[in-house]
């Protein structure tokens, strides 16, 4: 029997029926006890009280939340919408309608958060673009007004100015790109052109392209004991390649001085190769680790501010990653050191 507190209209229509019908065939029962007169009188009671006690919960109660559930969808009624608000809503006990509102409140109320989580990463977002653009402009502006009033003429700041003018300038054309490279990986736009290659042979390369940098700091670049056995990947080569250049640029960055960045390379569940890249840094704050793959964002800005960068590598790698059906994540503890790792699929036969 189901819970009184869960019972459909025509199930509470009924029980009311039946709780008046058979107290007046008992008193018709007492004055005429003649076993068809009380029969035809509950049965016609019942009868009579049912119909009426179910066209009044229909009218006054269910018709209120039919509206609420129109509310609710806030759409038009298809065919099978008012079939629904016709025949299956009125089985529903109150209960069961409570919570299927409790439910759409909670949809709504995480619709809503994420909205203004949104919001807030769209404002912090166009600051920082703000920032990024406005540092090289501005900059360009200052070393032309000043050559334009006479140091053009001056052979000894002329140069300098117009070098200083030139790296601005590159700056703002690598940030447009990197926005145009993040825009076209989260359209789909930006094609993939996957093929076996081997995983440490690529980091080599790397390696090689960024040695100048790494010897500025004395900082050792090498794979870890035991994972210099070739692993054969299937995906886009330079696409993974800017990967490693973001990932290795910035261990040598944020690394320290006569530090090591260390790579890893295992096989796992038979389908996927993780790569990781360590160094042994300042390393992140757990608070900014949910977040560092974010675009423009700093986790310190003045120091982010004077190493330079876009501050869209690490978003750039993540949706590179993540184009390629896989994840990337993050380890850190300060003083210790920072692990980056993202998964790729093995070789395709």
């Amino acid at each position: 029997m189901p819970s009184q507190k869960n019972l459909s209209p025509q199930q509470l229509s009924a029980l009311t029926a039946l709780g008046l019908s058979v107290p007046v065939a008992i008193v018709v029962f007492i004055f005429k006890p003649v076993w068809w007169i009380p029969l035809v009188s509950f049965v016609a009671m019942f009868l009579g009280s049912y119909a009426l006690i179910s066209y009044a919960l229909q009218t006054f109660i269910y018709r209120k939340i039919k509206l609420i559930y129109k509310l609710i969808y806030q759409t038009k009624a298809s065919k099978r919408e008012e079939f629904y608000y016709k025949n299956i809503l009125p089985q529903k006990g109150i209960d069961e309608v409570r919570e299927d509102v409790e439910k759409w409140a909670i949809q709504r109320k995480e619709e809503i958060e994420l909205l203004q989580q949104n919001e807030t990463y769209r404002k912090e977002f166009l600051q920082n673009l703000s920032h990024e653009l406005k540092t090289p402009i501005f900059a360009i502006q200052g070393y032309v007004d000043t050559l334009l009033n006479g140091a053009l003429e001056n052979p000894d700041v002329n140069k300098k100015f117009l070098n200083s003018t030139s790296r601005n300038v590159d700056r703002l054309v690598n940030l447009v790109d990197d926005l145009d490279e993040i825009s076209k990986l989260e359209s789909g736009e930006q094609l993939l052109y996957q093929q076996n290659f081997v995983i440490q042979d690529l980091l080599k390369e790397v390696y090689e392209t960024l040695a100048i940098k790494a010897e500025e700091k004395e900082i050792k670049c090498i794979i870890k004991k035991g994972c210099e056995q070739p692993l054969t990947v299937y995906a886009d080569k330079e696409k993974i390649r800017q990967v490693f250049i973001n990932l290795v640029d910035n261990a040598i960055k944020y690394g320290k001085q006569n530090g090591t960045i260390e790579s890893s390379f295992y096989r796992i569940d038979g389908r996927r190769i993780l790569i990781e890249i360590s160094d042994d840094g300042s390393g992140i704050a757990e608070e900014h680790l949910p977040r560092i793959f974010e675009r423009f964002y700093r986790t310190d800005l003045a120091r982010s501010r004077k190493v330079g960068g876009s501050g869209l590598g690490l978003s750039i790698c993540k949706h590179i990653v993540e184009a390629h059906g896989q994840t990337i994540h993050v380890r850190s503890k300060i003083d210790v050191g920072t692990t980056f790792g993202f998964t790729l699929p093995k070789k395709k036969d």
